[in-house]
């Protein structure tokens, strides 16, 4: 792996005080290509604290941007976006911050952009891709809500809704940014059709994803309509 690149790996957070400084040391462990920005939703439970005694540790490699209230995971991912540009990193990566997410795959996705892909997507549908420790009917349910997307978007993407991503930041440069509304599994669509609808190349490595440990699932029903009916709406879009 080349030494020069620049790679943030964006955690966004809210009450993830039992995984984020595991997350964080497990990514500083990797190599030193990754930098880790932490995007906190005004944590009641202390996570945000907690980043900040890793930020003296960890000088000038991990970061903390704090926001008002719990506005949605997709505006943070835009936020941290827009800061990756802003502080010059050549590769901006989404990673959830309980663990569902191998930290030993960030350089898989890395490699797979620096070999010439656009975005890499950490994929559990593509051949060779697994998931662990879901209930059968979210198994089932995740599989054809992709097969879903495919089908309204014409898009050839397997694991349309995921959210381990590895983008190079001239991408997110071409993409209107402003104009990605959406705040759960929507968001992840939307990015991967604007990613597409710009021409640009992508790839999906295979991975387990592991569901988490500690802390609570964000899922809800309001995220899962917002998904079913958003994908109509991508499709006019200026994005």
């Amino acid at each position: 792996m080349q030494k020069s690149v620049k790679a943030i790996v964006i955690i966004p957070t809210y009450n993830e005080i039992e995984n984020v400084e595991a997350i964080s040391r497990a990514v500083m462990s990797q190599n030193s290509n990754f930098d880790v920005l932490v995007i906190d939703d005004n944590s009641p439970d202390g996570t945000a604290e907690k980043v900040k005694s890793l930020m003296t540790e960890f000088n000038g490699r991990i970061f903390l941007e704090q926001r008002t209230g719990k506005l949605g995971l997709g505006t943070a991912y835009i936020h941290g976006f827009k800061w990756a540009i802003a502080n010059n990193y050549d590769y901006a990566i989404e990673m959830d911050c309980d663990f569902s997410h191998d930290p030993n795959d960030l350089s898989r996705l890395l490699n797979a952009c620096l070999e010439g892909s656009d975005l890499s997507i950490g994929s559990r549908y593509c051949r060779g891709g697994k998931v662990k420790n879901w209930p059968l009917d979210r198994i089932l349910m995740s599989y054809f809500a992709s097969i879903y997307v495919r089908l309204i978007l014409c898009i050839g993407i397997k694991d349309t809704t995921a959210g381990f991503k590895c983008y190079r930041t001239e991408v997110l440069k071409k993409i209107n940014l402003d104009n990605v509304i959406f705040k759960g599994y929507a968001f992840q669509i939307c990015m991967k059709y604007a990613v597409l609808k710009h021409g640009f190349k992508v790839k999906e490595i295979p991975i387990t994803f592991i569901d988490r440990v500690h802390g609570e699932s964000k899922m809800s029903t309001g995220i899962f309509k917002e998904a079913f009916f958003g994908v109509w709406k991508m499709r006019k879009m200026n994005l």
